[in-house]
């Protein structure tokens, strides 16, 4: 199959329409008209992922995280942008980033799902679809219920969910801003780095909010405000991309095989 017929279906779900202003997606090297027979998908297009995708003889390239973001004056071998986007071409591998137009019609429902998460809503409405819906980053919904009264509250401890994040989303750790005793109910995610969607967090009235890449100010900070903060990672939380687009991709695509890179954290807790 082409890999122009192939982003048009991949685009078909996830148009790259609903890109925030800033993002960077799409075909971002290579040659559209490329006979693809072999995809391989990751999360980042790091070193370690350009080699695998050479070893395992792919045709093609999927990731979230655009390995470019701004303009490009050189493309050589003397900077770790320039010596990755060098070995993709020579190599013949044509290479696709969808984020956050994912985010937007993937990523925060699955994210969601993970966590079982009820009743939800959008985090923050960053467009509208083709009804006119509203469109947007994260979602905010409930911890369900134990019984079949709807009217009861489920809440359980911070400490507990935690547990419950970290078992969602296959991690041995989590970083944790509040008070460990304290009851939760009502759950803010935004996978990746949801700083900036802080205000809209405490807006929706979430009990705590499951994102990464919270630093020290913004932790102490939001709980100030009466928001606890589950710090799970960027990566620890965005995993889920990979395994979710190798089965859109094998389902979509046929006669072309699809290979997972490996879920592999980029840094270690000790």
């Amino acid at each position: 199959m082409l890999c122009k017929d192939i982003i048009k279906i991949i685009e078909q779900d996830y148009s790259p329409r609903y890109a925030l202003s800033w993002d960077n997606v799409g075909l971002l090297a290579g040659r559209d008209d490329k006979e693809v027979a072999k995809i391989y998908v990751a999360l980042d297009a790091t070193d370690e992922v350009v080699d695998e995708a050479i070893l395992a003889g792919a045709d093609m390239l999927v990731t979230h995280h655009p390995l470019i973001f701004s303009g490009m004056k050189q493309v050589n071998n003397q900077n770790f942008i320039g010596r990755r986007l060098v070995k993709l071409i020579q190599h013949d591998i044509s290479y696709y980033a969808m984020h956050t137009n994912y985010d937007v019609k993937g990523m925060a429902d699955l994210a969601a799902d993970y966590l079982k998460l009820e009743n939800c809503q959008i985090l923050d409405v960053t467009g509208e679809n083709e009804s006119g819906e509203p469109e947007g980053i994260g979602r905010v919904g409930e911890i369900p219920s134990a019984s079949d009264n709807d009217e009861q509250r489920n809440e359980i401890s911070l400490a507990d969910y935690c547990e419950e994040v970290k078992k969602a989303f296959a991690l041995d750790t989590v970083k944790v801003f509040g008070d460990l005793k304290q009851n939760v109910h009502r759950v803010a995610i935004c996978p990746g780095s949801g700083k900036s969607d802080i205000d809209q967090a405490i807006a929706a009235g979430a009990d705590v909010y499951v994102t990464g890449d919270i630093g020290h100010h913004e932790g102490i900070d939001a709980l100030a405000r009466g928001l606890n903060i589950i710090d799970a990672g960027h990566y620890g939380v965005e995993h889920i991309f990979i395994g979710d687009m190798g089965n859109y991709l094998r389902a979509h695509l046929l006669g072309v095989e699809v290979i997972e890179a490996p879920v592999s954290h980029p840094f270690t807790v000790i």
